[in-house]
């Protein structure tokens, strides 16, 4: 087995074609959409899809890229270096919804619905949290009622990204009694524009306001027998499985905002004096940055270890989270470091590290907050959780 901490040529030419189209076409608007708009046109995720970002990992029979999953945590670092708006839509549409589609759908699915998000022709996104189910889905309320042909489903999701232009929702609901927790829980595919559906946007909130936050509803929706992903009763080892896709992402992107914090804080301190001298000489200053400077280290061999894990085929929920509790909490010292660094002018959105603060903070908390990274670490280390074999388990990279 030879392991290398080296990007291949390949890994390479996406980190070169992400950063040069997000340093082109992202960056020079982002303090606009962030301000004045809360909000980026749909057309930039038609070209990230022009692109292949949004199918970089797919196979290529589904009109991806066929890029491993290094390549996708390349991607996600450097749109998230710009702002963490442009990595989210990576998080849903690829590691919650898509590879969710990839590991558990039918073939038939997987031609409906996964080629158009692998081609970027239509936006996935993933519905799991609701109004009174967060960091214990297994408490979610949507109901999915079979009769017979179709399922009607009725019930609310709540701070689901690209609620309000995604295409396609995989959708988690309980087709059991609340009694039966997290064995009464099923996965659906929900398709824009269906009988009930209805989305709506999230305003006011503290960070990420130039991505799409918020929640959309479903009254007596019917749904094909069909759009059933998995058996029933599996959705919620489904949406576990999905999340270890999403978590990856939101890690690989973490790593991508200590990255600006510590490029703009370099930067700043080379250029700003204080006593007579760049603040870059001060030895706190100094401890600062290299604070950073390790928390970069270690976040992104982290993700790349999970990344390998990936490749190979094996579970990976674990290491997955320990990547995502890792480089969260290092990108919220990287940013609060980085105001710290510019001083007055870190507090006014002059620099981009005063909006790297704000967008980071919600990392911590979704998709698995710190303390059910803390609880999930504890319960390996002490051998009180143990992975159970999956019926599918996510395919190994290079696809066939």
């Amino acid at each position: 087995m030879v392991i290398s901490f080296e990007l291949t040529d390949e890994h390479k030419m996406v980190q070169d074609m992400v950063r040069k189209f997000a340093e082109r076409e992202l960056a020079p608007h982002i303090k606009e959409w962030d301000v004045l708009h809360g909000g980026y046109p749909r057309s930039v995720l038609d070209h990230m899809g022009e692109q292949g970002i949004l199918g970089i990992c797919f196979p290529e029979k589904y009109g991806g890229g066929g890029m491993d999953y290094i390549s996708l945590a390349v991607a996600c670092e450097e749109l998230e270096r710009i702002d963490t708006s442009f990595r989210v839509p990576l998080s849903v549409h690829i590691g919650l919804c898509g590879l969710g589609l990839l590991q558990w759908g039918t073939e038939e699915q997987k031609q409906k619905y996964l080629v158009p998000l692998a081609t970027g022709e239509k936006l996935g996104t993933f519905g799991l949290t609701e109004p009174n189910a967060g960091s214990d889905p297994a408490a979610l309320e949507m109901q999915a009622r079979n009769v017979g042909d179709h399922y009607v489903l009725n019930g609310e999701k709540m701070w689901i990204s690209l609620a309000d232009i995604a295409d396609t929702f995989l959708v988690i609901a309980r087709t059991g009694t609340r009694a039966d927790r997290a064995r009464g829980i099923s996965a659906f595919i929900i398709e824009r524009g269906m009988p009930g559906f209805k989305s709506d946007t999230i305003h006011g909130k503290m960070g990420i306001r130039a991505g799409n936050t918020g929640s959309f509803s479903l009254v007596d929706t019917p749904v094909p027998a069909e759009n059933l992903v998995g058996e029933e009763g599996e959705g919620f080892k489904i949406a576990m499985s999905c999340l270890d896709g999403g978590r990856y992402t939101v890690a690989a992107g973490s790593v991508g905002l200590i990255r600006g914090c510590l490029e703009a804080s370099v930067k700043y301190a080379h250029e700003r004096e204080t006593f007579g001298r760049p603040i870059a000489e001060h030895q706190l200053v100094q401890q600062m940055i290299a604070r950073m400077a390790r928390g970069y280290d270690i976040s992104r061999l982290l993700v790349w270890r999970a990344g390998w894990l990936k490749n190979q085929g094996i579970r990976n929920t674990r290491e997955t989270g320990l990547a995502k509790w890792a480089a969260c909490d290092e990108a919220f010292q990287a940013a609060t470091d980085a105001v710290e660094i510019h001083g007055a002018y870190g507090f006014s959105n002059e620099y981009p590290v005063e909006r790297h603060l704000r967008n980071c903070k919600g990392a911590v908390i979704y998709e698995g907050s710190a303390e059910i990274q803390t609880l999930l670490a504890a319960g390996y280390a002490l051998g009180h959780r143990q992975d159970k074999p999956l019926r599918r388990e996510l395919p190994s990279w290079p696809f066939e």
